[in-house]
């Protein structure tokens, strides 16, 4: 079984794919969107088509027995009250796939990145054998309980975090091809990582301090050229860090210019009144600009306003 923990934009719409698929698939989702989930099933409307997807629904990932991968599509701020739900999938020998915004709790072996792991909890709970690394390049909303919409690529690579193949990796991309995701399995999940945090890491904040979606900010010249400040600044983190990104902020920014124009996730959770995804994305980048000494004001700057707004 695969159990996607985190039924949201990204998570409920990998969930009916795989079930559509004929894939034994659970959820763990909350309130409105489980309960409707369990009365009426997923329902998505994607570049698959509309569909309706049955699938197990819990609100507690240790009503699972032994599920072989778990996928990690929930927030990364959401760590601290869903961690006590993976003891038991961790005895059991499940592997764990992160499909997250902003730099993972793994991104280090060596050093806890504290923004993500304070302390090092999420490390101590869960071996770095048992972690599988994934980019999602899709975006999507939940317009109401049980209702997933999606839009954009279907690309969702995969990587072992010491970049080999193994046969666990290799099933799982065979999965979540069967169907019609591209899940193909690379050496270098730190890179891909870096690529998509890039976009992230200016478009996500900016659209909360503005309330703008993403060709808005784009076509909007002034702003585009913070953006690509602040993509400039992270790739010399990236940089610092030991890893070639491989695209230019120019670059990386007319790859976000063929999306659907869209809100961002952070902007979506704005509106909606819930937390805010800063630490994986800003407030890590921040963190390993500062390991090697590399100056990011206009990342520090657009962190501490949306940190404010936030507040």
């Amino acid at each position: 079984m695969i159990v996607i923990f985190g039924a949201g934009a990204i998570g409920g719409f990998i969930a009916g794919a795989l079930a559509r698929s004929g894939i034994e698939t659970g959820v763990v989702a909350r309130g409105a969107h489980l309960g409707a989930i369990r009365e009426r099933g997923l329902q998505i409307e994607s570049v698959l088509g509309s569909f309706e997807a049955r699938v197990r629904a819990e609100g507690d990932l240790r009503e699972f027995d032994d599920p072989q991968y778990v996928l990690l599509t929930f927030k990364s701020h959401q760590w601290h009250d869903a961690l006590p739900q993976f003891e038991k999938a961790v005895r059991s020998g499940a592997t764990f796939v992160t499909l997250q915004n902003g730099l993972p709790f793994w991104y280090t072996r060596e050093r806890v990145l504290e923004s993500v792991d304070p302390g090092g909890r999420i490390r101590a709970t869960i071996p770095y054998e048992q972690i599988i690394g994934g980019v999602v390049h899709t975006s999507g909303s939940v317009p109401g309980p049980g209702v997933v919409r999606q839009s954009g690529s279907m690309l969702y690579p995969i990587g072992e975090l010491d970049g080999s193949t193994t046969p666990r990796i290799a099933q799982l991309s065979e999965l979540l091809e069967k169907t019609g995701l591209h899940a193909p399995v690379v050496p270098d999940i730190r890179r891909l990582v870096w690529r998509k945090l890039l976009g992230n890491l200016a478009l996500n904040p900016v659209s909360a301090l503005t309330r703008s979606t993403v060709l808005a900010m784009l076509h909007d010249p002034p702003t585009r050229s913070l953006l690509r400040a602040m993509i400039d600044e992270g790739l010399a983190v990236a940089g610092a860090a030991g890893i070639e990104v491989g695209v230019s902020a120019e670059e990386r920014l007319e790859m976000a210019n063929h999306i659907a124009d869209v809100k961002t996730s952070m902007l979506q959770d704005l509106e909606a009144g819930k937390p805010l995804e800063l630490e994986p994305i800003c407030g890590a980048t921040i963190e390993i600009a500062r390991r090697y000494g590399v100056p990011v004001p206009h990342i520090e700057t657009v962190y501490a306003l949306t940190k404010l707004l936030a507040s």
